[in-house]
């Protein structure tokens, strides 16, 4: 939880601040704190897309990531440590325990759901029919997205060079046409997807290349950033960060060899 530091309970920010913490805890609340609340999760949004900017500016990775998830936090109201299965229409936390501590096959996710049989999932859950019908309308809206990549020309990066990833993503869209607002009943106003792709290299916490998308069917992303100054062998993560869902975020680590540049091992020798 966000913690209260020397708080003045009638600073407006305190006030936000515990809003926000109500509304991750799904406490229902009346009157004009209702209001007042619907207001500062519509400007969280907002303000956390410009926040991840500002941050990413910056080049700071693991901030920017927290922004990300705070976003996914503020659509769904829930904590990022509570069960993703939460996010799914009639599951309470006993459900989701009890999901989690299924014999034989834990369900943890909205993707270890879909992959039960029918059967399977009917006598784990013990809905009516209506409801099984709502899990599956959420369950082909959850995206489905294959990443592929490819780091261009990466057995030629010489240090200093500005090196590519090619990001292709690909949605499964469960025979819809369109991929529609986020299923989210927590948020006060419908909502649209949308991604980040991120280059990072998480032992310098450094944030080498960012993108915001916004995907429907297909996408082709490139991603630059510049290599090292010196030749090193160094790993990077990619990742794919939803701003709405939890559990549907990827990331895929890669390395590249960076040479030193050209002519620069001869400089010594006459």
């Amino acid at each position: 939880r966000f913690s209260f530091e020397n708080p003045k309970y009638t600073d407006p920010h305190i006030k936000a601040n515990a809003l926000l913490q109500a509304h991750f805890s799904r406490q229902v609340l009346g009157g004009n704190l209702a209001s007042d609340q619907q207001e500062v999760l519509l400007s969280s949004t907002r303000l956390l897309q410009a926040m991840v900017d500002v941050i990413s500016s910056n080049g700071w990775l693991s901030l920017a990531l927290l922004a990300m998830e705070v976003s996914q936090m503020v659509t769904q109201g829930m904590w990022e440590r509570d069960s993703m299965l939460l996010q799914l229409p009639h599951f309470t936390k006993d459900l989701a325990k009890k999901c989690q501590e299924n014999p034989g096959k834990s369900v943890e996710t909205v993707f270890d759901l879909v992959e039960l049989e029918d059967d399977e999932r009917r006598e784990l859950l013990q809905m009516s029919d209506l409801q099984l019908m709502d899990i599956a309308r959420f369950c082909n809206r959850f995206p489905n997205i294959d990443l592929t990549y490819e780091v261009l020309d990466s057995d030629n990066v010489s240090a200093g060079d500005d090196v590519s990833v090619q990001v292709t993503l690909e949605r499964d869209l469960e025979g819809r046409t369109e991929v529609g607002p986020v299923f989210a009943p927590k948020y006060p106003k419908a909502k649209e997807e949308g991604w980040w792709l991120v280059v990072g290299d998480t032992k310098s916490n450094q944030l080498l290349a960012i993108k915001r998308v916004t995907l429907q069917r297909k996408s082709r992303v490139k991603l630059d950033f510049a290599a090292p100054a010196e030749a090193v062998t160094r790993t990077y993560t990619l990742y794919f960060m939803c701003d709405s869902y939890l559990g549907c975020d990827q990331e895929y680590s890669f390395t590249l060899d960076v040479k030193a540049p050209m002519g620069e091992d001869d400089s010594g020798r006459e």
